[in-house]
């Protein structure tokens, strides 16, 4: 956490530039003639200022929860016209501050304008909150109509670009909101606020107002692109540490596996299957009953003995992540400890009654509270009691759930309370930064033997520093729903927070239950196709990780080896598993060269118009660029929008919905469209088939198969068969090579789950492709570490059909293909 920014807007004149401002370490200081504004511009880095604006002359504290770099001396010039004007003129980005109008505008370093505030008649309207004279806070700026906008966080509105909408931007269960928005244009803007902000973009201007400010703060960065534009936001608000490898592996949950033998043994089904899985989620209950909520200990009798459970999931070389909340029952020891320093908030949250069912007998109320992760003290006790109860068995990794935090039937005094920061309502927006970073920051104080893995349902900016992959929360199981995540998931990556991922199959799916009335959706076609399709997004999203209600998700309920729907959900693991050495490099490469796993086509083809607004394709790292299949293909889409509006099967008969069940074969062929970018060839990743970019193409897709292209240049490491992530060393790798274009890939390894690598503990080969000569160059090794392989075997195949096998032993090697 960064720490306290203090600034004073003492003003002195300047110097005879006829201005009235006050030059300071980092930037300026001045007020405006209108509105009795004081302006303050830090530079961060020579491409990032902060702009802070207050209401008079005081002295105000401002400790920022995202940023924790400072301000940086830089290299600029300033002058001041007789106009009014005041320019900070630095190499990269060029701001000018109006002290008549009070606007603060940017440009490049060649004078072309990024953005400029519109006028702000009213910045400021006095508030009292909770006792503390403070202020609503708004700043409206003048984009450009044909200019895209991205970010928000994940939005479940299914836009890709974010104009032409109002939107609260509020922490809830299926959307993640962080203020931030990045620009076509090259620029990004972080508005530092943690109050429930309004978004608004119309034709007038593009505006954030927030609920309680003691300022404006925001920060404008100019990255030129995309990746420009996040690694600024990086640099700012903390990099992406590794995950561990095992976690891009598969990983299997369901609500919920009600005892442990049931937990162990999907595990030892999958083995037993050779289905690839490296990790079993365990959800909740494992406490007990509800007043026991999230107790952080094992007081179900059918988990009665956590460590045998935990030991025979390592036994079986795979991982186990267990559920863990921000709110506790009354009758756990760390609600009592809590209780006892006034660090629980009163507000209702989940769940509501201490009995089961639905819906809540609130006859019997659970006394369930959340508690105040702001405060350093409470997120210790947080810890004490996880690290006791359950990290000390060997736990591998968290999945936080509620981490908004539920709050169900709120008033507006529960947003009074007195957080360790401050009035909830001022940072309730930031709660899963900070309940997310306590767990971090403790974990890894603990131990530097295992990384930190979080599973969490809630993001703020910053939070990518701490080891967490937010999912999107409970969403329906519709193609709609399914549709819907996939602009989500390109949004969040947008605001600089790179792993994400989504329920495999949508969390309720109910509804496929009720054509057969007995529970069994596995056995309904609608639902298995949606679910093979979603699944097969999965293997192309940070984590692959199938969970939901209702509805069981082990594959093999779903069939056996040689019947579709069960190959289906296979195949997509196994290719999963193929491209670890790719995934896990893309990892590296986002953890140290600050890039994206999940890409919108315009962060690559931004000069393709085409590309801005498409929001069901994407690049996953600098390869593949995917393209789910999100509509139904086999079985009646129409049907299923039914089930939504009319809470069941509607008014489609048992016997119609059996006819087409009975007609469903999921053995044809389909074809769908997808739209290339220009600029590039692709090569069709299935059979190799070379297209030109810039053109929409029809392709064939079965059941087992979605559209998935290669981007011209491309280097792909592929690995060996296996059941997880590390049971055979990367001795043998196909490396597959796109011509077209040069291109060049790093492959990297390391120790896969500790942190030595940031003592440099790890391995870098670089390959080159250079496509005119059609020379592969690999490097010599970069690096070393304990257990390094040293003598490997590349298998090098172009997609146009050359193959050689060479033998590397660390040095340098040049191959003609």
């Amino acid at each position: 956490m960064a720490g306290k920014l203090i600034f004073f807007f003492s003003l002195l004149p300047a110097f005879a530039l006829g201005q009235s401002f006050q030059r300071t370490q980092y930037g300026i200081k001045t007020e405006t003639e209108k509105c009795n504004v004081g302006i303050e511009v830090q530079w961060f880095t020579p491409r990032t200022v902060r702009v802070i604006k207050t209401s008079a002359q005081n002295s105000l504290q401002k400790k920022s929860l995202s940023v924790v770099s400072e301000p940086q001396k830089v290299e600029y010039k300033v002058s001041a016209s007789d106009g009014n004007l005041i320019t900070l003129k630095g190499k990269e980005l060029t701001v000018n501050v109006n002290t008549s109008t009070g606007i603060v505008s940017f440009a490049s370093a060649e004078g072309n304008t990024l953005l400029s505030e519109t006028e702000n008649n009213m910045p400021f309207t006095a508030f009292n909150d909770a006792g503390h004279d403070t202020w609503h806070v708004y700043q409206g700026f003048d984009t450009d109509d044909d200019e895209g906008l991205y970010g928000l966080g994940q939005l479940q509105n299914g836009q890709m670009m974010q104009r032409g909408m109002k939107k609260a931007l509020m922490q809830g269960n299926v959307e993640d909101v962080s203020p931030f928005i990045q620009s076509t244009k090259g620029y990004g803007l972080f508005w530092d606020n943690y109050s429930v902000t309004t978004y608004s973009d119309d034709k007038n201007e593009t505006s954030f107002s927030s609920e309680v400010g003691d300022c404006i703060d925001y920060y404008f960065m100019y990255g030129g692109n995309a990746d420009g534009v996040i690694s600024e936001v990086r640099s700012l608000t903390g990099d992406v540490p590794m995950m561990p490898l095992w976690s891009y592996g598969f990983m299997q949950s369901k609500e919920r596996y009600k005892s442990q033998d049931e937990t162990v043994g999907v595990v030892r089904k999958y083995r037993e299957l050779g289905i690839p899985l490296d990790c079993i989620i365990q959800d909740w209950q494992y406490w007990g009953h509800n007043y026991l909520w999230n107790a952080m200990d094992f007081q179900n009798p059918t988990f009665s003995n956590p460590q045998a459970m935990i030991d025979s999931i390592h036994g079986m070389n795979a991982r186990m992540m267990i559920s863990i909340w921000s709110s506790f029952g009354p009758a756990t020891r760390p609600y009592r400890e809590l209780d006892k320093k006034g660090l629980l908030f009163d507000m209702e949250t989940w769940p509501q009654s201490g009995v089961e069912g639905w819906p809540p007998n609130m006859d019997y109320p659970s006394g369930v509270r959340v508690y105040d992760a702001y405060s350093p003290e409470a997120r210790d006790i947080y810890w004490n009691h996880l690290n006791k109860g359950i990290f000390s068995l060997g736990m591998d990794g968290w999945w936080m759930d509620s981490t908004e935090p539920d709050h169900f039937n709120w008033k507006d005094s529960d947003f009074d309370h007195k957080t360790y920061l401050g009035s909830y309502r001022s940072v309730r927006n930031a709660y899963p930064l900070m309940t997310v970073g306590g767990v971090y920051e403790h974990q890894r104080a603990a131990t530097s033997d295992k990384r930190v893995i979080i599973l969490t349902r809630s993001g703020f900016l910053g939070q990518q520093r701490y080891g967490s992959n937010v999912w999107s929360g409970d969403v329906q199981s519709s193609w709609d729903s399914f549709r819907r995540q996939i602009p989500a998931g390109l949004n969040f990556s947008l605001t600089g927070m790179p792993h994400w991922n989504s329920d495999l199959g949508g969390f309720f799916a109910g509804s496929y239950n009720s054509a057969w009335g007995t529970g069994d959706a596995v056995r309904n076609p609608m639902y298995q196709e949606l679910y093979v399709r979603w699944i097969q997004f999965g293997v192309f999203c940070p984590m692959m990780r199938s969970h939901g209600t209702d509805v069981p998700r082990e594959f093999y309920l779903y069939g056996k080896e040689g019947e579709p729907v069960y190959d289906a959900l296979v195949d997509a693991v196994k290719l999963r598993y193929s491209l670890l050495p790719y995934i896990y490099s893309t990892s590296w490469d986002v953890s140290h060269n600050r890039s994206t796993f999940m890409r919108a086509l315009v962060m690559d083809f931004a000069s393709d118009r085409r590309t801005w607004n498409i929001a069901d394709e994407y690049m996953f790292g600098d390869a593949f660029l995917v393209a789910p299949v999100v509509h139904a293909q086999y079985t009646p889409e129409l049907i299923q929008k039914e089930l939504k509006e009319n809470d069941g099967w509607g008014s489609s008969s048992k016997t119609e919905i059996t006819s087409v069940m009975s007609a469903t074969d999921f053995t044809t062929e389909k074809q769908t469209k997808v739209y290339l970018p220009e600029g590039t060839k692709w090569y069709d990743f299935w059979n190799n088939k070379c297209f030109e970019g810039g053109n929409d193409i029809e392709v064939t897709t079965s059941l087992n198969t979605i559209p998935l292209f290669v981007r011209s240049g491309s280097i792909v490491p592929m690995g060996p068969e296996v059941q997880y992530t590390s049971e055979k060393p990367w001795t043998e790798l196909e490396i597959r090579v796109y011509p077209g274009s040069d291109g060049s890939f790093t492959l990297y390894e390391d120790e896969f789950d500790n942190y030595n690598y940031e003592n440099g503990a790890y391995t870098e080969i670089a390959f080159t492709w250079n496509d005119k000569n059609r020379i592969l160059s690999i490097s010599s090794r970069n690096g070393e570490f304990s257990g390094m392989i040293k003598e490997r075997k590349f298998v090098l195949r172009t997609a146009d059909g050359n193959v050689k096998t060479v033998n590397y032993s660390g040095k340098k090697i040049r191959v003609k293909l």
